[in-house]
């Protein structure tokens, strides 16, 4: 019931919409029913797919650039005061300027001839910021009384960080890495609208595309694949923390029980 209350629920929605557009006579250029939106799918489906592997890959690559950078970043701020003060803010500027205000200067930066290298550019600064914070704030939740009985023990800082803080941060990591995966996403074809996909369109393009020919069918067809990938995403990254967490920690033990 838990999977098939949410299947019939969309399958009664997209036989609404069905009925509503014949019934209404609606134009396909104003909303395609879902099955034109489907016979665009399949007559598209090569030249899709193609797009889609171009934003998945992107995506893919920023996601995991934020990953690395980030938990890396955290460590260093856990390590040093210092350098949190002094890094901190400017993590926060680069999370709150748009992305698309942005996008020229780094395709000047980087070059026209290299579009998909600034679009990865501009999904991993999106994706950066949750993998940042939730990290910094998982390492800063390490309990104080085990850090001091860790100490008394005579471990290093390196013991600490490695067999206290970072455990005790994984939650907190993989909470921001579900967050970051669908920014990663979002960034990717923010970008691509911005500054287009170079050489391989992606499927933000293909939008744009279909828009200006005024095939709507299409457009959606590529914007239910966009969902596809999002909701992927964040069901794969569900995943990883159910197995990472289900063992030991007490929300995931309490959703095993």
């Amino acid at each position: 019931m838990r999977y098939a209350i949410p299947l019939a629920f969309g399958a009664c929605v997209l036989g609404l919409w069905e009925f509503l557009v014949w019934a209404f006579d609606v134009p396909p250029f104003l909303l395609p029913a879902p099955s034109a939106i489907s016979v665009a799918l399949a007559s598209d489906f090569p030249s899709l797919m193609a797009s889609l592997w171009t934003t998945l890959r992107i995506t893919l690559l920023a996601f995991g650039l934020a990953v690395l950078s980030g938990v890396a970043l955290a460590v260093l701020f856990s390590q040093s005061r210092i350098i949190e003060t002094m890094l901190y803010p400017y993590a926060v500027v680069l999370q709150v300027t748009p992305v698309v205000a942005i996008a020229p200067l780094i395709i000047i930066w980087v070059g026209y001839e290299r579009i998909n290298l600034a679009l990865l550019i501009l999904a991993w600064i999106v994706a950066f910021f949750p993998i940042l914070s939730n990290t910094t704030l998982g390492l800063r939740s390490a309990d104080h009384n085990l850090i001091d009985l860790f100490r008394l023990y005579g471990a290093s800082n390196w013991q600490i960080l490695t067999r206290l803080k970072l455990p005790s941060a994984l939650p907190y990591l993989l909470s921001g890495m579900k967050t970051s995966g669908g920014l990663a996403l979002i960034g990717t074809v923010v970008a691509e609208y911005g500054a287009g996909s170079g050489t391989a369109t992606g499927l933000a393009w293909r939008i744009l595309e279909a828009g200006n020919r005024l095939q709507i069918a299409r457009m959606f067809a590529a914007l239910a694949l966009l969902a596809g990938i999002g909701v992927a995403i964040f069901f794969a990254l569900s995943l990883v923390e159910y197995f990472a967490l289900r063992h030991w920690h007490e929300s995931a033990v309490a959703k095993n029980d």
